[in-house]
């Protein structure tokens, strides 16, 4: 294992790290235009220069670190500097955007999720280059739109000519805080905003109750046709390898995780089929049902109902095909009455990519060399879009993190703990020294 950073090196690097954590670049309120685009040319600023694009919505960085040999191979270093709001600030022990170190972590919006493990990247990119020993160039994606599910980057990728040798995001976790994980799967994502009308004024139930269209009943139709995830739905999926499965079953199992969720089972296989079904099936969530106001005693028909709902698709589904699909089986359900508007999410990819594949290889055995211990192979039941554009371009990707469920990403008090910081700085370093023997 690599020696630990001297107290000296963790302290400058987290010293460097908390200038980047008190931009305020929250991008899920529409409020901080101007603290995107400090941090954005904050991290040109650290990489020596890279470009800023605003073309496809909030600022891109775009950037290379070159490396210290003619002719070497070049890799895309991706992450994203915009963080989710706060929230109420008197949950915070510290204020959100004042970094504090404290019980062996550093805490503030952003540490871990994901400039903390972003920082990472850039900064042993940087060290090496700075030694004369950084064999890949680094091509720096630095993304501002990821907290709000943006498209900015893909766009901006598909107009990025080159070869690039492999891609290494740090936005994934760890299985637990001594267990390193690389992720293989992640499932993508179709959705739509559901909107139904009926009648153009509300009206009393006791007068045209059983002879009105009611938009809510109609909703519920039209979301049964595909709550139970119709077999149409379930098209394409990839299977899953023995050596994957193998691993799975060293994780908690999938009743424990229910229970450290406070999850209730949706049936009786839900805990035994837990991680198949988070990682390697589709599901089908309704986000949201609104038409009137349940809080309130009133018998009426209302005039239109609404729903929000997505589709998680598996590895191996085409997101692009399904989602016409996903919009046909809405409208059919829909009563030939009802005015029925449908508003569909852009489709997200899912990705997987192959742990025996030589990049996939070496970013196993440069964690391991990190930290001391073998990373396991794991899925993802979320979506991150950039990574299957890289998948689909062929580019290897290597999807790894070193955040736990503990460091309370999106909540209150979020935090890295500044040993897997130190992993984090330690791990990135070996992916480029072992991407370059490659």
């Amino acid at each position: 294992m690599a020696s630990t950073p001297s107290a000296t090196t963790t302290d400058a690097a987290l010293a460097e790290l908390s200038e980047l954590l008190r931009i305020e670049s929250v991008s899920s309120d529409g409020a901080h235009p101007a603290e995107l685009r400090e941090a954005a040319e904050w991290i040109s600023r650290l990489i020596g220069g890279g470009e800023i694009s605003e073309a496809h919505g909030n600022p891109i960085v775009d950037g290379l670190i070159e490396a210290s040999v003619p002719g070497a191979p070049t890799v895309i270093a991706y992450g994203h500097y915009d963080v989710q709001a706060p929230g109420p600030l008197d949950l915070w022990t510290s204020p959100p955007f004042e970094p504090e170190v404290r019980d062996g972590h550093i805490y503030g919006r952003g540490t871990c999720d994901d400039k903390g493990n972003f920082y990472a990247l850039l900064r042993a990119a940087l060290d090496l280059a700075d030694a004369g020993e950084l064999g890949v160039n680094v091509r720096v994606l630095a993304d501002g739109e990821e907290e709000v599910g943006g498209h900015s980057v893909i766009h901006h990728l598909a107009g990025v000519e080159g070869d690039f040798a492999a891609a290494v995001i740090f936005d994934g976790g760890m299985v637990h805080a001594e267990l390193p994980a690389v992720t293989t799967g992640l499932r993508g994502l179709v959705g739509a905003q559901v909107r139904i009308r009926t009648g153009t004024r509300e009206l009393h139930s006791g007068l045209y109750g059983g002879v009105a269209a009611n938009p809510v009943h109609d909703l519920h139709r039209v979301l049964a046709a595909v709550v139970d995830l119709p077999e149409e739905l379930s098209a394409g999926i990839a299977p899953v390898s023995e050596t994957e499965r193998n691993g799975w079953s060293t994780l908690a199992s999938g009743a424990e995780e229910l229970e450290r969720g406070g999850v209730t089972p949706h049936d009786s296989a839900a805990a035994a089929e837990f991680y198949e079904r988070i990682w390697a099936r589709p599901s089908v969530t309704v986000h949201s049902v609104a038409s009137g106001d349940p809080a309130l005693h009133k018998t009426s028909i209302q005039t239109e109902a609404r729903a929000s709902l997505s589709v998680r698709l598996a590895p191996g589904q085409d997101a692009a095909a399904l989602s016409p699909v996903l919009e046909r089986l809405l409208r059919d359900a829909c009563p030939a009455h009802a005015e029925l508007e449908l508003e569909m999410w852009p489709p997200g990819e899912p990705a997987w990519m192959d742990p025996s594949e030589p990049v996939l290889r070496a970013g196993f055995d440069a964690i391991e060399r990190a930290t001391g211990v073998r990373p396991l192979a794991v899925r993802s039941g979320g979506s991150i879009p950039v990574a299957a554009a890289f998948t689909a371009r062929g580019i290897p990707t290597v999807l790894s993190g070193f955040g736990v469920d503990e460091d309370n990403i999106h909540s209150p008090d979020e935090r890295f703990e500044v040993r897997r910081f130190e992993w984090a700085l330690r791990s990135a370093r070996e992916i480029y020294v072992g991407l370059a023997a490659l």
